[in-house]
């Protein structure tokens, strides 16, 4: 698919032609070449006034394929992804199976060939997800599993968690932790705080995120391994990775990008579209994750994606499922929090892919073209006509929201909105 990108602002800071505006001109999936007035026959695209990125990626993505396929498959989720921008996801492994195996691990990459957005399943830490025993992998890894994750189940076995470390340490993989303490949390779905007791509902206290992060750094720091924490949520676990990263540990960590914007308070309608986990929190705990963003504490912006079917949504707030779909507002949803464009692109298109240790793309000229093209200012309704997911289980559905994406392209595919 050749396209001529016409005098596009250049927002990739590893390009050398980094905040000039330029044309940019894509053949057979890559950049030929960048220069001001290009002519071409090529199919061509006004991008005046509007962002070039190198494409995003999330590093926290639930599709329901293996055997969930009725909330999202492979071909909407990927629709989703690159409606959003997105030009990469990892896959999280909480599907039925668990992708426990090199089994689950071939057939999604193969599912996911000749695709416009690179799909890269994650592994489970432990078999089946079940906190005992440690899954095959080695032989994950070999299929392509870059990192390991239990997805939202957290690995409460200490012992687990340090053999993982130290195993995945042989052949270079990482380990994300989920962290929140069971124990502690219990059976309560929100946090604990002014809001809970409003609510009259029993609360989860950031001591069972905190406490788990305080835990895996020791194991960290024991094994001299990497680790990475998915979705960190509190104040106190944001001043523990910065400490962490002070003292030389090979820490990184990522949040959810509805943490950056919305508090508790949105729960108290309990309106089940806002339960996701771990809870939504407190102002004071916003300011501190923004502030985590803004001096590199937190390294990457996820959407956390996580669709639903309806009857899993539309319940009462006890018995709701956790999560909201997000691939296609993660972006407006950044801006709207206060996060600036030059952040966004750090966060959620550049730092996730050197966590994983993928190549990050560059809009230069013989690179491939792996981009999207961005308006910050201009506005858009996500509603159930452009939502591209299976599910619709998001608070922000039938809302103005700012940014939106004007086209996605990476493969030699193009996406247009």
């Amino acid at each position: 698919m050749n396209l001529l990108i016409k005098s596009a602002t250049i927002s990739d800071p590893g390009s050398p032609f980094y905040q000039q505006v330029a044309d940019v001109l894509i053949e057979k999936g890559h950049i030929t070449k960048i220069g001001v007035q290009i002519n071409s026959d090529t199919e061509s695209f006004n991008a005046e006034g509007k962002h070039l990125s190198p494409g995003f990626f999330d590093l926290n993505c639930n599709i329901g394929e293996l055997g969930l396929e009725t909330k999202e498959d492979l071909q909407t989720g990927t629709q989703a992804a690159a409606a959003g921008g997105f030009t990469g996801v990892a896959l999280m492994p909480n599907t039925q199976p668990p992708v426990h195996s090199k089994a689950e691990i071939e057939y999604l990459m193969n599912r996911a060939k000749n695709n416009l957005v690179d799909v890269y399943p994650l592994g489970t830490i432990s078999y089946k997800r079940e906190g005992k025993d440690l899954a095959e992998m080695y032989d994950m890894y070999q299929s392509g599993a870059r990192a390991f994750t239990d997805g939202d189940r957290p690995v409460q076995d200490a012992g687990l968690m340090e053999r993982a470390l130290l195993y995945s340490q042989g052949f270079g993989a990482l380990i994300l932790s989920y962290p929140e303490d069971t124990a502690i949390a219990g059976k309560a779905k929100v946090n604990e705080g002014e809001v809970s007791t409003l609510l009259g509902m029993k609360g989860i206290p950031s001591l069972a995120e905190e406490l788990m992060i305080a835990r895996d750094l020791y194991l960290a720091e024991y094994t001299g391994s990497r680790i990475h924490f998915s979705t960190i949520s509190t104040e106190r676990s944001v001043e523990l990775i910065r400490e962490a990263k002070k003292n030389g540990l090979k820490v990184t960590c990522d949040v959810a990008v509805h943490h950056l914007l919305l508090t508790d308070e949105a729960l108290l309608g309990f309106d089940s579209l806002y339960k996701v986990k771990p809870p939504l929190r407190t102002q004071k705990d916003v300011r501190a994750l923004m502030a985590g963003l803004k001096d590199g504490t937190i390294d990457a912006i996820v959407s956390q994606h996580t669709p639903h079917e309806v009857e899993f949504k539309n319940v009462e707030f006890e018995v709701a499922e956790y999560g909201m779909i997000s691939l296609q507002t993660a972006f407006s949803i950044a801006l709207e929090a206060g996060v600036q464009v030059e952040m966004i692109i750090q966060k959620m298109a550049v730092n996730p892919r050197k966590i994983l240790n993928l190549d990050v793309p560059v809009i230069a000229e013989g690179k491939k073209a792996n981009l999207v093209v961005f308006d910050e200012n201009a506005e858009w309704t996500f509603d159930k006509s452009n939502n591209r997911s299976k599910s619709y289980n998001s608070p922000f559905i039938g809302k103005k929201l700012r940014g939106s994406i004007l086209l996605t392209y990476n493969n030699n595919k193009l996406f247009k909105s």
